[in-house]
């Protein structure tokens, strides 16, 4: 069988991480786990928590990529949350900043999401510029965009696993099995 006779259901639909742009994290040579998420969607936090899970229990490795699609709609902190990650990786502390939001979904106004910058020691003048400059809406606008391109994130979470959507629950035993696939 040749590769272009993969059934539809099994071909990629999700273009790969790329290490200069996306925010990843772990081996080049696991398991790759795509999330695209927001950071005020409370499936989101959950679905991080077990990729958190898959992270720590699965021998090998795990490459996991966060990418944002904030749901403005229904959550107004998403894109100023979403905004303060990306300040936040200008002055590489994108992870950190990330936990934190999650770890602190319930608050999530602009004082709190100052306060959490200066708990990172980030140069808060530069931070200030950063999210809510044209270059980091650009970046989040790239995330949304990606995700739209594949025409399977249509909410959030939704998670690629090794480059295949994946629409059953994300408990981290039921990550693991479907890698293992």
């Amino acid at each position: 069988m040749t590769a272009n006779a993969i059934p539809e259901r099994r071909r990629p639909t999700l273009e790969p991480p790329d290490g200069k742009v996306d925010h990843v994290r772990g081996p080049e040579a696991g398991h790759l786990i795509v999330e695209y998420g927001d950071y005020e969607c409370p499936y989101s936090r959950l679905a991080f928590s077990e990729i958190e899970r898959v992270e720590q229990q699965l021998t090998g490795g795990t490459r996991f990529a966060f990418r944002h699609f904030p749901l403005t709609e229904i959550h107004p902190h998403a894109l100023s949350a979403a905004a303060v990650a990306e300040a936040a990786a200008r002055q590489d502390r994108f992870w950190d900043m990330h936990d934190l939001l999650f770890d602190r979904q319930q608050a999530l106004d602009d004082d709190d999401l100052r306060r959490y910058a200066a708990e990172l020691a980030l140069d808060l003048g530069r931070f200030d510029a950063d999210r809510t400059g044209a270059d980091v809406l650009s970046r989040i606008r790239r995330d949304v965009e990606s995700g739209m391109a594949t025409g399977q994130v249509r909410g959030t979470p939704t998670l690629f696993l090794d480059g295949f959507v994946h629409r059953g629950d994300y408990a981290a035993a039921t990550l693991i099995e479907a890698l293992a696939r």
